[in-house]
C-alpha cells in the first residue's frame, strides 16, 4: 500500500465500515462472546439480517397473538416478553407459579415494574451517529470520485466501490439494532428478573403468599448454565437471537395460553373463586380484585383449557417468520455482496477474478454459516424436547442425544467459518488497497476466462461505457436494497399494542 492514493482510499473505505461494526450491539458478561458477535456479523452478514428480521418479526407476531386477549397486564406481559428475547427465558408452570402470577392482583406490581426495570436501550449516541454519518459520506463522495477521469485511468482496480458495496449491510443492519433497541446487558437483565421476582406471590389455601417463601422456582425466570448444546442461547448479544427463537416461542405459549384461558373465562364473568359474586372496579372498570383471588386449586383450575389440544414442539407460524427471515437477510446478504461482484466482474478485465471472486468466496461462507447456525438451533431445540417412556418418566431418545451433539459440531464449524470469512474479507480489502491483487494472473481473470484470459493495457470507449454502467448498477442495486430494507423494518417495528 505504498501509493498514498490508495492509502487514502483504504481510509476512505474499510476504516469506516470497521468502526460502524463497533455500534452493533453487545452486552455479554463474557468478552468471548461479544467477541465472536463481533465476528458472527461481520463473518455472516447473513446471520446478522436473519437475526434482526426474526426480532422484528417476533415483535409483531406477539403483539398480534395477544390482541385478542382482554385481562390485566397483558400489554406489560407483551412488553416484557419481547424484551426479554435477548435473553434464556424460562417459564415454570407447575405449582400454579405461572396462573398466580397472571391471576392474582397481587402480582400486579411484579409486571409493573418488571417492565419499568426493562425499559432501558441500547439506542442512539453521539458515537453511533457519527459512525453513520461518516460511511453515508464516505460512501457518497467515492462513488462521485470513482466516476472522475483520473480514477478511471489510474486507481481502476484500486477504487472503493467493490469494498463500501460489500459491507454496505452493515448499515441498515445497526441502524435497525439502534431503532429496535435490544434488551442485551446480560447482568441487567438477570438483575432486573431476580428483582422482580422477590416481589412474586403465589396462590396457597391460606391465601397469597410469597413465592421464594414456598419454593425456589419462579414462574417466570432466566436460565443460567444448560450445558454445551445450549451454549449460544445463554448469550445476550443479539445476534444470537436466532438460537432463542424456537425456546423463547415455546415460553411465549406458555404465558400466552394462561392469558387466554383467563381472559375467556372473564368475558363470562366467572370468579376465580366461585363463590365469589362477580364485580368490576367502579371507578376504571377493570376486574375486581375479589374476583381474581383464591386457592391454589382454583387459580389452577381457573386457566386449565376445558378442551387441552396438543401443541407442537416447534409453536406457531414459525415457518412463516423463518422464511420472511431468511429471505430478507440473503436478498440484503446477496444485494450488497452482489454489487460488489458486478462493479469488478464488469471492471476490465471483465470476468471472474481474484476480486470478484473474493467477493463470491464472501457471500458464500456467509450463506454457509447462516444455515449451519441455524440448523444447529433447530437441533438443540430438538434434542431438549423429553418424551414419556413405558413408566410415564421423562426421558431422552437416542434421536436426541443424536442431535444435540450434532447441533454442537454444526455451531463450532460455523463459527469457525465466520471467524475465517471475517479475516478474509479484510484481507481481500486490504489486497485490493495494496498491490497484491495487481498481478497479471489477478488483472487478466484467469480464474473466469482460463487459457483465453488477457489484460486490458488501454481502454476503448466501450469498455469505459460497460463498466460505467456496470457501477451504476451495483450501486442502484446495493443501496436500493439497503434503503428498502430499512423502510421494511420502520413498517414493522413498534405494533400497536392492546389497550390496558
Amino acid at each position: 500500500m505504498n501509493n498514498p492514493s490508495r492509502c487514502l482510499t483504504f481510509l476512505a473505505w474499510l476504516l469506516p465500515f470497521l468502526a460502524l461494526a463497533a455500534q452493533l450491539p453487545f452486552g455479554a458478561t463474557d468478552k468471548l462472546d461479544n467477541i465472536f458477535a463481533v465476528l458472527l456479523s461481520v463473518g455472516s452478514p447473513t446471520l446478522a439480517a436473519y437475526s434482526l428480521s426474526l426480532t422484528v418479526l417476533n415483535w409483531h407476531w406477539i403483539a398480534r397473538r395477544f390482541s385478542r386477549v382482554s385481562y390485566p397486564n397483558t400489554r406489560n406481559a407483551i412488553k416484557i416478553l419481547n424484551r426479554l428475547q435477548q435473553a434464556p427465558i424460562k417459564v415454570v408452570s407447575r405449582d400454579s407459579l405461572l396462573a398466580s402470577l397472571v391471576v392474582l392482583p397481587e402480582n400486579d406490581r411484579w409486571w409493573n415494574e418488571l417492565v419499568d426495570w426493562l425499559d432501558y436501550t441500547h439506542t442512539w449516541s453521539i458515537s453511533s451517529v457519527a459512525s453513520i454519518m461518516w460511511v453515508s459520506v464516505a460512501f457518497l463522495f467515492t462513488v462521485i470520485d470513482s466516476f472522475t477521469g483520473a480514477v478511471i485511468t489510474s486507481a481502476l482496480n484500486a477504487n472503493g466501490q467493490g469494498v463500501g458495496s460489500a459491507y454496505l449491510w452493515l448499515l441498515p443492519v445497526v441502524i435497525g439494532w439502534l431503532q429496535l433497541g435490544p434488551k442485551c446487558d446480560s447482568a441487567r437483565l438477570h438483575r432486573a428478573v431476580d428483582r422482580a421476582n422477590a416481589e412474586a406471590y403465589v396462590a396457597s389455601d391460606r391465601g397469597a403468599v410469597l413465592a421464594n417463601e414456598t419454593t425456589a422456582d419462579c414462574a417466570i425466570s432466566l436460565s443460567k448454565y444448560t450445558g454445551s448444546v445450549h451454549r449460544d442461547e445463554q448469550c445476550s448479544p443479539p445476534i444470537y437471537n436466532y438460537a432463542r427463537f424456537l425456546p423463547w416461542v415455546q415460553a411465549v405459549e406458555e404465558v400466552y395460553h394462561v392469558f387466554e384461558e383467563a381472559s375467556a373465562r372473564t368475558e363470562r364473568h366467572l370468579s376465580v373463586n366461585p363463590l365469589i359474586p362477580w364485580k368490576r372496579e367502579n371507578k376504571t372498570g377493570k376486574v375486581g380484585s375479589a374476583n381474581r383471588s383464591g386457592t391454589s386449586a382454583q387459580v389452577e383450575a381457573y386457566v386449565r383449557p376445558a378442551n387441552p389440544v396438543p401443541r407442537s414442539r416447534w409453536g406457531p407460524d414459525v415457518f412463516s417468520r423463518f422464511f420472511v427471515s431468511s429471505l430478507l437477510a440473503l436478498a440484503l446478504t446477496w444485494s450488497t455482496t452482489g454489487a460488489a461482484v458486478i462493479v469488478v466482474w464488469f471492471t476490465p478485465t471483465r470476468g471472474l477474478g481474484c476480486r470478484s471472486g473474493a467477493y463470491l468466496l464472501y457471500g458464500a461462507l456467509s450463506t454457509l454459516v447462516w444455515m449451519l447456525l441455524v440448523t444447529s438451533s433447530t437441533l438443540a431445540h430438538y434434542s431438549a424436547q423429553p418424551t414419556l417412556d413405558v413408566e410415564g418418566l421423562l426421558s431422552y431418545t437416542r434421536a436426541s442425544r443424536v442431535a444435540g451433539s450434532l447441533a454442537i459440531a454444526l455451531r463450532r464449524m460455523g463459527k469457525l467459518l465466520a471467524t475465517v470469512n471475517a479475516v478474509w474479507i479484510v484481507l481481500a480489502c486490504i489486497f485490493q488497497f495494496s498491490s497484491f491483487f495487481d498481478r497479471c494472473y489477478c488483472n487478466s481473470s484467469v480464474l473466469g476466462l482460463g487459457r483465453a484470459a488477457y489484460d486490458v493495457v488501454d481502454l476503448v470507449p466501450a469498455d469505459i461505457s460497460i463498466m460505467k454502467s456496470a457501477w451504476i448498477g451495483g450501486i442502484v442495486l446495493a443501496g436500493g436494497c439497503s434503503i428498502l430494507y430499512i423502510v421494511w423494518l420502520n413498517i414493522f417495528i413498534n405494533p400497536p399494542l392492546p389497550p390496558e
